[in-house]
């Protein structure tokens, strides 16, 4: 039973583009009262996700935002950026989102993303191929703030694999999901509750500024 005084949960948006485990283990998180957090809708780039299906079932709204239903990328920016303010989220999550955001969508509300690699190496859409290729005893998952480049933003929290001898690239990213997603639980749990700042490179928890790129709870 949540008390009378207890804070209103923060409401977030996530994005996904496939399977949604990611998902799920927000919709998970946030069924305990005291996570902070209310997936306050699902968007996908594409109908029939099973993304869209694990929301559904959980009672959050979706939304679909496709690109070819727009004349061009920007065009499909703003419509998105459009049904994310909508939900008045506080920040958006993108979930395995296989879509490069445009300007509308990053000048609205911070975005945060996993990636299955440990950033600045192996960015992209293969980091788990690519790091088991170079031949790293170690690897593991990224959660950054989502900006105009590839995999580019500041970083915020990460977590190491170790690679073993016998890995093929499903075996080492199934163990790379496994702390992706106790990552991610974690880092949007914090977000909610301590808020943060963009410093240069770094990202500092439990603060606020006027500017965009950071988050608190109120």
């Amino acid at each position: 039973m949540v008390g009378v005084n207890a804070p209103q949960p923060v409401d977030v948006v996530v994005l996904v583009s496939g399977s949604g485990t990611l998902l799920q283990a927000l919709l998970d998180a946030s069924a305990d009262p005291g996570y902070g957090v209310r997936v306050a809708a699902v968007g996908a780039d594409r109908p029939g996700t099973l993304g869209e299906e694990r929301a559904a079932r959980a009672g959050v709204d979706t939304f679909v935002a496709r690109v070819g239903d727009h004349p061009d990328r920007a065009a499909w920016d703003r419509a998105l950026a459009a049904e994310i303010a909508r939900h008045k989220p506080r920040f958006v999550v993108s979930a395995g989102f296989m879509k490069i955001l445009g300007p509308a969508v990053l000048g609205t509300v911070p975005v945060i993303n996993t990636h299955p690699a440990l950033l600045p190496s192996f960015p992209g859409a293969h980091g788990v191929r690519d790091a088991l290729a170079y031949g790293v005893s170690v690897t593991g998952t990224t959660c950054h703030l989502v900006d105009a480049g590839v995999d580019t933003g500041p970083i915020i929290a990460q977590r190491t694999v170790d690679v073993r001898p016998d890995d093929t690239e499903e075996s080492l990213h199934e163990r790379i999901k496994v702390q992706e997603r106790a990552m991610l639980v974690d880092v949007v749990g914090r977000l909610a509750a301590d808020g943060f700042r963009v410093n240069g490179r770094r990202v500092e928890w439990g603060h606020t500024t006027g500017a965009g790129g950071s988050t608190t709870r109120e």
